[in-house]
C-alpha cells in the first residue's frame, strides 16, 4: 500500500485485497438481518437508488479483523493531515467515539440494481470522525453489472471542480479520504458516490472507522 498516494491523490486502490471465494461470502451476508441493525432505502431520503445495511455489533470477525488492520497503517498519516493525535490502534479510537456518544457500528453493505446510483456525499456520523474509509468490491465490471462506476470529486480551492471515475475489480479495496485531503493551497474538499448501473447487481462493503452517534 502506497501511503504516499494519499497525499497526491486522496485514495489509493489496492488490487486484489478478497478473494473471489471472501467476496461471495460477504455477498451471502446480505439477507442475514441478524447481522443488521438497520436498512436504509436509498430512494427515500433522496440518496440516490438503491438499499444499504448497517452492520450491528459484534461485526463478522474478517470484517472486525480488517478493520484493525488497516488502522493503524493510516492513523500516522490521520495525524499528519489533521495535526490530531489519533491513537495507534483502532480499539483506542472506538473508546474516544464512545466518549462522544457515538457507539452505533458504520460498517455498511450497499446493493445497487439497474438504475441503482448513489449521490455525492460525505460520511460523517458525528463529532469524531476519522479522515479515512474503505470500500471493498464484491463483483465483476462487465461481468456481473455495467455502470456502477465510483466517482470522486475534489473542490479545489478558487477553481473547478475535479472527477476521478474509478471500476475497481471484484476483490479490490480502495482507500479514500472521508472529508478532505491537503493542496498547495488548502484543503481539497472530496465526496464520493456511485454512477448509475446499466445492468446487473453491484454490492461493495464499506468499512467506516468511526462510530455513529446513539
Amino acid at each position: 500500500m502506497d501511503i504516499l498516494q494519499l497525499d497526491r491523490q486522496g485514495f489509493i486502490l489496492v488490487p486484489a485485497f478478497l478473494s473471489a471465494d471472501e467476496c461471495d461470502a460477504f455477498i451471502g451476508m446480505y439477507d442475514r438481518e441478524d447481522l443488521f441493525r438497520k436498512t436504509i432505502s436509498m430512494e427515500r431520503y433522496r440518496f440516490g437508488a438503491g438499499e444499504y445495511k448497517y452492520f450491528t455489533y459484534p461485526l463478522p470477525a474478517r470484517i472486525a479483523e480488517i478493520r484493525r488492520a488497516v488502522y493503524p497503517l493510516l492513523a500516522p498519516v490521520a495525524n499528519r493531515w489533521t495535526d490530531s493525535a489519533f491513537p495507534d490502534n483502532h480499539e483506542d479510537f472506538l473508546a474516544v467515539c464512545r466518549d462522544h456518544g457515538q457507539t452505533l457500528p458504520t460498517v455498511l453493505m450497499l446493493k445497487y440494481g439497474p438504475g441503482g446510483h448513489n449521490t455525492l456525499h460525505q460520511d460523517l456520523y458525528g463529532e469524531v470522525y476519522f479522515p479515512f474509509q474503505l470500500v471493498l468490491f464484491l463483483n465483476e465490471p462487465g461481468v456481473d453489472y455495467t455502470g456502477g462506476e465510483f466517482v470522486l470529486t475534489e473542490q479545489v480551492p478558487r477553481a473547478q471542480s475535479k472527477a476521478n471515475v474509478l471500476q475497481p475489480r471484484k476483490g479490490d479495496m480502495l482507500v479514500f479520504t472521508t472529508r478532505f485531503r491537503p493542496g498547495p493551497k488548502g484543503k481539497v474538499n472530496v465526496k464520493h458516490g456511485v454512477s448509475p448501473l446499466h445492468s446487473g447487481t453491484r454490492h461493495t462493503l464499506g468499512i467506516i472507522f468511526h462510530d455513529a452517534a446513539s
